[in-house]
């Protein structure tokens, strides 16, 4: 007979203790997708209701990868870790392509799996059904330990409140990314050994960490020899305060920036430059690479031979990549933020500028930048009338309907330099390790962080599947998320047929009547899975009629019902 080692009278198990802790150190929600191994933890989660015990908001997510999107949407718009908490084995397995994403985008999440029990018997949490020993793995934190900062499994005995506080410490610290931690379902279901133990009050991770001063002049010092200078943006875009001190660092000394995987300055500052690094790379003698692990790509441009080089990131070697080439005058090390800041005041506080020459250079860029905001606005007004619907007639109806703060998700739907960008924070992008399906999450992750503004998703129709569209729209009417999803229909993958043209333009595939592996079609009825949720759904084919349609969907979005518009477009690409 199996020995009841659970905890008896008003003593706790570990799980309990475990869920005080999560909230102890700030952990709001859980995104939870739940097995045999929880029984703990729904026995935990029931007691500490009945108790009025501050723990975090369990919600159930039934797809793993939506679960790990909406971790991330969470934190892009709060700042906070969540947590996300899946099925031993299997439940991890649909976790990976989330935790690269998140890795490789620098997102702090606490992912917890459980443990098929340990024991064959002699435990209250000994294996009770068959699946017990076929989801046992050697070693199963080693599934996503090339992805994940730390990983540990819950022994027994260990005070648990100090385990979560250091996978979240970890988690936090920079660079942030993705911890691990298993929890084996005995240990759980066990007494708990010790009093609860509360973490002393501070901010999670390490305080960040700045540059020296020596650096920082160093950096001052070649930014103010410069002639031609040029920034380069990239994930500090996603930072609170990014966009403030690019935009004052960029106007006060004439400095254009241009920004790949997403905008780091709002779309009128006279310094935007927009997307294009080709255009301006090559002219410039000093480039200030700020948080880009792929400021350019070296088979299509590189800087001038002379050009002064310095990389500003929390790890500007990024030793999470295997192969990295790009060369560095200086390497700074740092929260890109308050690096930006130290940087700045330093500059402001060089006697040795040229004013004349700053203004002019001012001139020269602002008038730049005029003429490409031109020329973008002449892109999107030729859009208008044609069918299939192109890209930018997409991005011009959004840019007429939406509100200044709507916080645009945006995964391989439009190309986000035709979005107008005018208030920070307000556009989420991620993905960089190229894990598809997480724009459905991410937009239900930001609107809990942010719910009274709008949300609105541009994702690819290949993206859109790979989401989990059922279990996603299911947690956006479960939890009252009303988002607007517009799927950018082309009935194609164009990322394959665009990679095999650009390795092949003259090859026997692209002159082919029909690429292989590209292909879309029959096209879902994308609107039907929608309102199959709950939700309202809409096929639009016109171009006459898109504006309307999206001025109406947002106004059921604010009254509470999630709307997808499944836009008719062209074969071909964002632009």
């Amino acid at each position: 007979m199996d020995k009841a080692v659970e905890a008896r009278g008003d003593q706790k198990t570990v799980a309990e203790v475990f869920l005080s802790a999560l909230s102890d150190n700030g952990v709001e929600y859980v995104f939870a997708n739940g097995g045999t191994d929880f029984a703990p933890i729904i026995e935990a989660l029931v007691s500490a209701s009945q108790a009025g015990e501050k723990i975090p908001q369990f919600i159930t997510v039934p797809h793993e990868n939506v679960a790990m999107a909406m971790a991330e949407g969470y934190y892009r718009l709060s700042g906070k870790p969540a947590g996300v908490m899946v099925h031993v084995t299997v439940g991890t397995a649909n976790t990976i392509c989330g935790v690269m994403n998140a890795s490789r985008d620098n997102v702090p999440i606490l992912v917890m799996a459980g443990r098929t029990p340990l024991t064959e018997s002699g435990d209250i949490g000994s294996r009770n059904i068959g699946i017990h020993w076929g989801q046992e793995n050697f070693d199963q934190g080693g599934m996503l330990r090339e992805y994940v900062k730390w990983d540990y499994e819950l022994r027994e005995s260990q005070p648990v409140e100090k385990v979560v506080n250091r996978a979240l410490d970890i988690a936090m610290s920079e660079p942030c990314g993705p911890v691990y931690l298993t929890l084996p379902r005995e240990v759980l279901g066990h007494a708990a050994k010790e009093e609860r133990i509360k973490p002393k009050a501070r901010a999670l991770g390490n305080a960040p960490a700045v540059p020296s001063n020596e650096i920082v002049d160093q950096a001052a010092e070649l930014i103010a020899q410069a002639k031609n200078p040029l920034i380069i943006s990239g994930g500090v875009g996603q930072r609170p305060g990014a966009a403030e001190v690019l935009g004052e660092m960029a106007e006060k000394f004439a400095i254009p920036i241009v920004q790949v995987g997403g905008p780091s300055l709002l779309t009128a500052h006279p310094m935007n430059m927009g997307f294009a690094v080709g255009k301006f790379l090559p002219d410039a003698d000093l480039v200030l690479v700020v948080e880009s692990a792929v400021p350019w790509l070296p088979r299509n441009v590189q800087p001038d031979a002379n050009a002064k080089l310095v990389h500003l990131s929390p790890d500007p070697q990024y030793t999470g990549f295997p192969y990295r080439g790009f060369e560095m005058d200086v390497a700074i090390s740092g929260e890109p933020v308050q690096s930006l800041k130290l940087i700045l005041e330093a500059l402001a506080a060089r006697s040795d500028l040229d004013a004349e020459e700053i203004k002019s250079r001012g001139e020269k860029f602002a008038a730049i930048h005029d003429e490409q905001e031109a020329a973008k606005a002449k892109t999107l007004a030729d859009a208008a009338n044609h069918t299939p619907i192109l890209a930018p007639w997409v991005a011009a109806c959004l840019n007429k309907v939406k509100a200044d703060d709507s916080i645009i998700v945006s995964e391989l739907g439009v190309n986000v330099g035709h979005v107008d960008y005018k208030v920070p924070s307000s556009i989420v992008s991620g993905g960089q390790a190229g894990g598809l399906g997480h724009g459905l999450g991410s937009a239900l992750g930001a609107k809990l962080a942010a719910p009274d503004r709008d949300v609105i998703l541009l994702v690819g129709d290949g993206s859109y599947m790979f989401g989990g569209p059922t279990p996603a729209h299911f947690v956006g009417k479960a939890q009252d998320l009303p988002t607007l999803t517009i799927v950018m229909n082309n009935s194609k993958w164009f990322a394959v047929d665009r990679a095999t043209r650009v390795m092949y333009p003259d090859g026997k595939a692209a002159k082919a009547n029909e690429m292989p592996l590209t292909d879309l079609t029959p096209s879902p009825n994308y609107e039907k899975i929608m309102e199959a949720c709950g939700g309202y759904g809409e096929l639009v084919d016109d171009p006459a009629k898109l504006e309307e349609s999206m001025r109406s969907a947002l106004e059921k979005v604010r009254g509470g019902t999630s709307v997808l518009l499944n836009v008719i477009t062209s074969p071909g690409g964002r632009d």
